[in-house]
């Protein structure tokens, strides 16, 4: 539950203000919001009275505490822009920097296990939400925001607004995609839980879109239920989009386009996990003649 206007402290009120004026979006300012709560229940008294020793202990504090790598650099993101833009003391982070993050391959189904994902899902919804991620590339946040009228069978484009980094694109739509989202399309009408122009998939309320956290759940059900135990979340799907697509010797710059990334570099690990690819390639030692 969202706190009223009349609970909203005013340094939590300026801070909102800061984030809000540097148009941040939601989801950033959540996080934000979440770290410098965190760092004043840990405090014990307002955040602006910290200092840099302060600082310095809950950094070792986290790091004793087992935090991840991710989670400790969006802690330092959120308590720099704290001190640095709304308490105007960005002194008191000078030391905090951020730690390397290892570098891990992501995790990839084969088709095989992609299929057997999305049979396993349980209801029609949830099925088709979990092909779009896949046949179409896209992130979690991408999926749930679509729309139906973002669908466009002429040119056989989804348009994906405002992404990550808040830029437009255009993802791809085949046609077995759209014949599985013309099969939702008709159930949900029929049970009225789609509005006319509304969310692809809509929540418990039509009003609403379907939540990132109950797809995810919906995709750890399915991966339960299909017997798959590889690490699986939805960019699981994603990462499968990209390798497969590489496996098919689609031109990375392509797979760059469609998955939305700035650099190619970011496409480029995708190289690293085609097992197809790799199995095309002759090992030098089968070149070598027998003595």
């Amino acid at each position: 539950m969202k706190p009223s206007p009349q609970t909203v402290s005013p340094l939590r009120q300026r801070m909102l203000d800061d984030m809000r004026m540097r148009k941040l979006s939601p989801k950033t300012q959540s996080h934000y919001l979440r770290a410098v709560r965190q760092f004043a229940g840990y405090l014990h008294r307002p955040p602006d009275t910290a200092s840099v020793e302060d600082l310095r202990n809950y950094q070792l504090y986290l790091v004793d505490h087992g935090i991840s790598p991710v989670s400790l650099n969006a802690a330092i993101t959120g308590l720099k822009f704290f001190f640095d833009v709304t308490a105007d003391h960005p002194e008191l982070t000078a030391k905090m920097q951020p730690v390397h993050v290892p570098h891990t391959l992501p995790v990839v189904l084969s088709r095989e296990e992609v299929a057997r994902l999305i049979a396993a899902a349980g209801n029609l919804k949830h099925q088709t939400a979990l092909s779009v991620a896949y046949g179409a590339g896209l992130r979690a946040s991408e999926v749930v925001a679509l729309k139906v009228g973002d669908i466009d069978s002429q040119r056989m484009t989804l348009r994906i607004e405002q992404g990550k980094g808040s830029k437009d694109r255009y993802a791809m739509l085949s046609p077995v995609l759209l014949e599985r989202l013309r099969s939702w399309w008709r159930v949900a009408r029929a049970q009225g839980r789609m509005l006319d122009g509304g969310w692809l998939f809509p929540g418990l309320d039509p009003i609403d879109p379907l939540s990132t956290r109950q797809l995810n759940r919906a995709i750890h059900a399915a991966a339960d239920a299909a017997g798959i135990d590889k690490r699986v979340s939805m960019h699981t799907l994603r990462h499968s989009f990209a390798t497969h697509l590489l496996e098919a010797k689609v031109d990375i710059r392509v797979i760059q386009v469609l998955l939305g990334h700035k650099k190619l570099e970011t496409t480029a690990l995708y190289a690293q996990v085609a097992t197809d690819i790799l199995r095309e390639v002759v090992s030098p030692i089968e070149t070598l003649h027998s003595a």
